[in-house]
């Protein structure tokens, strides 16, 4: 079993998700090493997106909870929140009608300060990805006070969908690595809905 510590130590992560469940969502997100540091849950069916993070498949050690402020809408704030601890972390909150032509985030402390963004990489690209085909997988630039700190990259696969969060800039780890992951589990969700998997 992945210890919390471990879990979210890392500066690489592998997230995957197998395109063709039909209810709800799983992801399973890998340290550089090919182990597993977390499994994330999203249940089927609700009004309010509800994701926990497992330390491993048996889900009996919980150490993410992400859950939405409302109903499902396309400007959602999602509260991150240490499921060991009961401590928020920060929060997520897309930025509404802007995001259905370039995808993006607004970094949330625990106060609800604004304290980075999550972009897609060019409005060009994501314009193209949009409209005209969606063979060209979508990057996301993390800036934490004003300097890039991460990286997300997505890889072309109709079977399952897999993002990397880089996060090997961040030398003096401005991001919580569990506000990172918790983006991370957030955009494959959100791609999951929209069903835009290329």
């Amino acid at each position: 079993m992945t210890t919390q510590e471990d879990a979210f130590s890392h500066d690489r992560y592998l997230f995957r998700r197998k395109v063709l469940k039909l209810a709800g969502g799983e992801f399973r997100i890998y340290d550089p090493n090919g182990k597993l540091a977390l499994f994330s849950k999203q249940k089927a069916f609700k009004l309010k997106e509800d994701i926990r993070a497992y330390s491993d498949e048996s889900m009996t050690n919980e150490l993410l909870t992400i859950k939405a402020r409302q109903i499902v809408d396309f400007g959602a704030t999602y509260d991150v929140v240490d499921a060991q601890s009961g401590v928020e972390v920060g929060a997520l909150r897309r930025k509404g009608l802007k995001s259905m032509l370039r995808d993006e985030w607004l970094l949330l402390d625990p106060q609800g300060q604004e304290i980075g963004v999550v972009q897609e990489d060019s409005a060009i690209k994501a314009l193209f990805r949009r409209f005209m085909s969606s063979l060209l997988p979508p990057k996301y630039n993390v800036r934490v006070g004003g300097k890039q700190v991460a990286t997300f990259k997505r890889y072309f696969n109709p079977f399952v969908l897999k993002y990397t969060l880089d996060l090997s800039h961040d030398y003096d780890r401005r991001l919580d690595r569990r506000l990172a992951i918790a983006a991370g589990i957030l955009l494959c969700a959100i791609e999951r809905r929209q069903a835009t998997y290329g």
